[in-house]
Order: C-alpha cells, then structure tokens, then sequence
C-alpha cells in the first residue's frame, strides 16, 4: 500500500519507517526542513533502539520517503496518517492546532478519494471536526472517509509495540475502512482476534482512557505505599501479594516517584478537560491529577 504519514516526531516516524519495513510505501511529510534534511542523512530527532538502521535501509530501499511537499506525498497515496502533535494549553486544555492545520493543508493539495486516518491523541469527536474542515475547504469532487486508530507506543521498546502489538483499535464509520486497515496492519498481526473494531467516538476516548487508567494505578500504588510505611508493612511484598492476582497483573504497580513523561500527564489532564466540557463531577480525576508526586528533576 502507499501511505504518507504528516508528523515526524515520535509516532509519525516510528509508525512510518514498521509501515516501510512490511514493505508498504510510505512518504513521511513534516514542514521542518532542517528534520527533513537531517533525516534523509539518516540523522534522528530521537533515539529508539532499531529505528535508525531501519530508517536507513528502507530509505535506500525506496519505500520511506521524507518530503516536506505534501502534495508530492498526496499525490502518490490515498492513506493519510495525522501523527502531529497535540501539547496542552496552560489550562490543561487539548491545543489542536496543529491537527487542523493540517486538515487545511490536505483540502488544498488533495487530489483523490482519501482515506484521514487520526493517529494523533486527540478529545472525542475531534475526527468528525477534521474531516468537517477539509471537506468545507475542498473546492473539488472528492470523497473522504474518516477513522480513529490510537497509538500505544512505549518508549525503548516502540519498534516492537508497533510491530507485535496487544491490539490494533480501529474506529471508523462503514466495513470498507475497517477492511483496508484491517489488510495494512495484516503484516503486524497474526491473530484477528487483536483487531479491536468499534465506533470512531469510541476509539478516540479508549486512548484517553488506557493512559489514565495506567496512571491511575501507578497513583493508587503511591498511595498504598505511604500507608505501608505508616503501619509497618513492607509495599514490595504488598506488591507481590496483588500482583499474583491475573485480575491485577504486575505491571505499573511498582511504588515510585509518580507518573511522568509526555503523554500520562497530559492525557489525564485532556480527560478532565472532556468530562469538564460535558458537565462532570471530577473530584476522582482531580484528585489524581494532584497526587502525580514526580520529583524536581523529573
């Protein structure tokens, strides 16, 4: 299949370079000219063990392609990833305006029927308002259809979690959608049964959802291991006595310094902000977003 993905930081160019590797043709587009340039000498703007020896043979394969011109990219696919960035207001608040920047972009430039895939994190029914942008800006005949398929990448081990993923969720409005994405990942996954189908709404809030309830459990961990030290028992064993639950798992329940990194702060916080908008009482999720104890040099 022939792809291109907008966005090269983190998600767009690892999810780009496993689509390259499983021998699909993917332009990789990004409005930075200096990244561009620096990775078609295969320099890297992050470090992820495997990605810059991918990178680097599938560009002199042909099948990864970076460009800053998306209508070169437009022209020559009719899958179109959105993997740009979504950072947060001061308030806390989702700043999208970069996804739809880009849906702007694509009106101008798009030449064929398209199929706007939403990789980015982004608060629900942010699709339906991007594929509501480029149609309201398109001034030619072309048909768009719209879908939802989240991202949950680990830092260290993303070549790995992109390529042998637990699930590949995919929203979107009819079976023909579901069917082409359901093929491009086929490489990826050998039971169906990982395939998650289910509403664009829907697929959109289950991203916002997994990274709450994994910082959730690492909040609640926290919690239980000031208890511990108060009454004299011991959390790593408290540990070892939930974990062996299978209900409960091992994992994400170690005591520590808090959640951090890029995205758990800021997607509880998105969370909030959608129950905020929709009239929700969130002593629990403010709550949490106040026990994130992440030390000063974190």
């Amino acid at each position: 299949m022939k792809l291109t993905i907008i966005g090269t930081g983190y998600v767009g160019l690892v999810t780009g370079t496993c689509f390259a590797e499983m021998g699909n043709k993917v332009y990789c587009v990004d409005n930075d000219l200096e990244k561009i340039a620096n990775l078609k000498n295969n320099i890297l703007p992050i470090y992820e063990p495997n990605l810059a020896s991918l990178v680097k043979s599938n560009q002199k394969k042909g099948d990864l392609i970076f460009t800053s011109d998306l209508k070169e990219a437009l022209d020559n696919s009719n899958i179109i990833f959105i993997a740009v960035g979504t950072p947060e207001h001061e308030d806390g608040s989702v700043n999208l305006d970069y996804v739809y920047d880009v849906a702007s972009e694509i009106a101008d430039v798009i030449s064929q029927d398209s199929l706007i895939v939403i990789k980015s994190t982004v608060p629900v029914g942010t699709a339906f308002k991007v594929k509501k942008v480029i149609e309201s800006n398109l001034n030619k005949d072309i048909k768009i259809d719209i879908a939802s398929n989240p991202e949950f990448l680990k830092e260290g081990v993303a070549i790995a979690d992109c390529m042998h993923p637990d699930r590949v969720i995919i929203g979107a409005q009819n079976d023909e959608v579901f069917e082409t994405l359901k093929e491009l990942y086929s490489s990826f996954i050998v039971n169906s049964d990982r395939f998650v189908l289910m509403d664009v709404k829907s697929a959109e809030m289950s991203k916002y959802v997994a990274n709450a309830l994994l910082a959730t459990k690492i909040s609640f961990m926290n919690e239980i291991a000031n208890i511990c030290e108060k009454v004299g028992a011991n959390v790593k064993n408290v540990r070892l006595g939930i974990g062996s639950d299978k209900r409960i798992g091992y994992d994400f329940i170690y005591a520590g310094c808090g959640y951090g990194g890029s995205c758990f702060p800021k997607d509880v916080k998105g969370l909030i902000n959608t129950a905020l908008d929709n009239v929700m009482n969130l002593r629990f999720w403010l709550m949490l977003m106040m026990s994130m104890k992440i030390k000063s040099l974190f």
